[in-house]
């Protein structure tokens, strides 16, 4: 009975963590937001126990950090963590490319090309960001390396911390459709090195995107 319990109270807690990052991800809660236990239990309509449990969580993984007063406010990225965190994605990301290029299948590249398509008719920048994850997160399927993934959707919860999607900048879904083609088509060449720099191509290209928007913020 008590294992039972405890199962229900990690399951619950790790929703609510997921739901919390969910949030941040999508702007509900934007940098340097105020978070309180009773306004986000009432939210999502939880004890205020496990959302306790995912603030302290996610202020270990610097996500959230204390504010005045004793409670705590989503982070805000300086400009030189961003440039950390970029490098970290174009260096990770690279590697997920070079190790699919060896063990995709052809049912997974024909699958990352129908995200592609999707992605690339996306007309609302949030969609266009929702099926860039999912095309993103078969890339991490493809390359067959949980430590890597792991590593990766690490990287991916602190990216949750810039407002905004890149591709509310005008024609950015357009250039990273044809990046991820370029990804794509060395995959299916099971051209290692040709992957791995098309998908650094495709970070980078990010980053300057990314830093068009931060200056277009200031």
């Amino acid at each position: 009975m008590t294992a039972s319990k405890d199962l229900l109270s990690k399951t619950r807690g790790q929703s609510t963590y997921q739901a919390i990052l969910t949030a941040i991800r999508d702007g509900i809660y934007r940098p340097g937001d105020p978070l309180r236990e009773e306004e986000v239990a009432t939210r999502l309509g939880v004890s205020r126990t496990p959302v306790r449990e995912a603030l302290g969580r996610l202020q270990e993984k610097g996500l959230l950090e204390a504010a005045p007063g004793r409670g705590v406010a989503v982070s805000i990225l300086s400009m030189q963590q961003i440039f950390e965190l970029y490098a970290m994605r174009e260096e990770l990301e690279g590697i997920v490319a070079r190790f699919a290029a060896r063990h995709a299948t052809e049912a997974e590249i024909a699958n990352l090309e129908r995200l592609n398509t999707r992605f690339a008719a996306s007309e609302d920048p949030k969609v266009a960001a929702q099926w860039n994850r999912q095309f993103h997160a078969r890339l991490y399927d493809a390359a067959r390396n949980r430590y890597l993934r792991q590593a990766v959707e690490d990287l991916q919860e602190t990216i949750a911390l810039l407002p905004d999607t890149t591709f509310i900048q005008p024609g950015r879904t357009t250039t990273a459709t044809d990046e991820h083609v370029a990804i794509i088509d060395a995959i299916r060449r099971h051209d290692a090195d040709g992957a791995e720099k098309a998908a650094a191509a495709h970070i980078k290209a990010a980053l300057e995107a990314r830093l068009i928007i931060t200056k277009s913020e200031t």
